[in-house]
């Protein structure tokens, strides 16, 4: 399994400006304009109100994801994450992630940041896989809130029993293909 370095420093976060997010602000400009052109201002104004509308329904979320996940970069010392869900913390560690990620609310808005925390704090690569497969196959809330009256007990049931390995499975196969990887010669 992957190994992690036990005095390496946090891991960089993305740069202010990439080339995705260049890429979505000219994107996001490309068809504000095509929509001013082909539909008129009226429209334009519209598409503006109702993205600015759902930017600032969302942005609450992001706000606290990314919040908490600095608090749990400043709380949790990074020996201990790198113990827990290191590049050593094997399978204990991809049940942790697991766990955590089942329990998860909320959408991408809150887990994303959250599981970059975990990545910078010291989380491998596989546990990091696994927290937001298991957030994206196994969210109890999202079961409870909606699958569960939506589709019923049994459905419900029935999906979540065939697809708790899944996450594991995600992060083992990640722990294959990382170190195949790093095998192959340069």
């Amino acid at each position: 399994m992957a190994h992690d370095s036990e005095h390496e420093k946090p891991r960089p976060g993305p740069p202010l400006l990439d080339g995705s997010t260049l890429f979505f602000v000219l994107l996001a400009l490309a068809a504000g304009l095509a929509v001013l052109i082909v539909r008129g201002p009226e429209a334009f104004q519209s598409a503006l109100g109702d993205g600015l509308g759902l930017l600032i329904l969302i942005l609450p979320i992001v706000v606290a994801a990314v919040l908490v996940g600095a608090y749990v970069q400043a709380m949790v010392p990074r020996e201990a994450m790198e113990r827990w869900l290191g590049g050593r913390s094997g399978l204990r560690g991809l049940l942790l992630a697991t766990a955590a990620g089942s329990l998860t609310p909320g959408g991408p808005f809150a887990a994303f940041p959250l599981v970059l925390a975990l990545y910078r704090s010291g989380a491998a690569i596989p546990v990091c896989v696994s927290y937001l497969t298991s957030w994206s196959v196994l969210g109890i809330n999202r079961a409870l809130v909606w699958e569960l009256p939506l589709l019923g007990a049994e459905f419900t049931l029935t999906r979540l029993l065939v697809s708790l390995p899944l996450p594991v499975i995600a992060g083992l196969l990640t722990w294959a293909l990382m170190g195949r990887l790093r095998e192959r010669p340069a």
